[in-house]
């Protein structure tokens, strides 16, 4: 299972993000997501190699073409992270709020 550092990473990169997105509207081969994206087909495989490597994506061959589609168990790490993150803040956050109000009061 590859760590949410990885999958952050990946998703760094603008045109990666763009490819996840229209993935996240259904598999595609590579022809068609450079056909939308304003680079080179080659590049748009590299990008794919890089989000199939941290699990974001998988693929599967359909006659010579290969079609690309999210994997949704490979974002299972990225959500348990972000959710995580969120629960943390916003416990801090009402402990500060709690303080504020106390001092307040008094």
């Amino acid at each position: 299972m590859t760590n949410a550092s990885a999958l952050l990473s990946a998703l760094g990169d603008p045109t990666r993000q763009a490819i996840l997105d229209l993935l996240l509207e259904g598999p595609q081969p590579v022809g068609e997501l450079a056909a939308l994206l304003p680079v080179s087909r080659p590049a748009v495989s590299q990008h794919l190699k890089v989000l199939k490597e941290v699990g974001l994506v998988v693929d599967s061959q359909v006659g010579t073409r290969r079609i690309y589609r999210v994997d949704p168990a490979g974002l299972a790490p990225l959500r348990a992270y972000l959710e995580r993150f969120w629960a943390k803040n916003l416990v801090a956050f009402v402990d500060y709020a709690e303080t504020v109000a106390e001092r307040e009061r008094t």
